[in-house]
Order: C-alpha cells, then sequence, then structure tokens
C-alpha cells in the first residue's frame, strides 16, 4: 500500500512522480534540486544548493511525519564531485547527525543545477 507525500513547501513534481511515497513504514523521497518552492529560483553555488536541496528534503519529510533523524539512506547527485565535494560535505553535515545514514555520492549529468538528493526514511 502506497501513500501520497505531497507539500507546498518543496517544488512541485514537473513530471509523473510523487515527491515522497509512504510504504510500510519507510518515507521514500524522490530527487530533489536546490528550487525554492516559494520563489522558483535556485540559490548560487553547491553549498547554497545544497541548503536549499536538503530544505526540500526535509519539508517532504515532514510532511510524511518524519525527520531528518529518520533518513537510513541518501544518494547524492553531484555535478562536479572532485570541485565540489567537500563544500557540500560541510552542509551535509548541518542536516545530519550521528550516527549518520549510509550514503551513495556521484557525479552526473545534471541539468542546470549542482546537486540532486534522494533519502529513504524509516518511521518510528
Amino acid at each position: 500500500m502506497k501513500k501520497v507525500v505531497r507539500t507546498d513547501k518543496a517544488p512541485n513534481p514537473v513530471g509523473p512522480y510523487s515527491q515522497g511515497l509512504i510504504c510500510g513504514k519507510r518515507v521514500y523521497v524522490s530527487g530533489q534540486g536546490p528550487f525554492n518552492a516559494e520563489t522558483g529560483t535556485k540559490p548560487e553555488g553547491v553549498a547554497e544548493q545544497t541548503r536549499q536541496t536538503l530544505k526540500n528534503v526535509r519539508a517532504i519529510l515532514e510532511a510524511a511525519g518524519a525527520s531528518m533523524d529518520h533518513v537510513v539512506k541518501v544518494t547524492a547527485h553531484l555535478q562536479e564531485v572532485t570541485k565540489d565535494f567537500r563544500a557540500f560535505n560541510e552542509v551535509y553535515r548541518e542536516f545530519f547527525k550521528e550516527p549518520f545514514p549510509v550514503r551513495t555520492t556521484v557525479g552526473s549529468d545534471l541539468l542546470d543545477i549542482l546537486v540532486e538528493i534522494d533519502v529513504i526514511a524509516e518511521l518510528d
């Protein structure tokens, strides 16, 4: 059984997918980018784009009744891994604490953004 998770505090999907889904005791958050839901704008630089992206992820988790503390798996896509990994990681630490979720970070050919992140969270 799947329950759709939706919030106006994160950008609306442009295409046939959901912001998030609850399946059993898990929340799956689709890949989020750095766009501000209120303004439609994106910040400059990987640090600020990571911060906005994680705020979008957090908004969807909160709409599902979860928090960043519930996240068990993160997949992060960076446009320029070698150049941006350190700045990305510094901002990432602002949103997650130990024990940190498991994570995969890869380089991807992203369209007009520097970072995209999806997560899986375990509900209580």
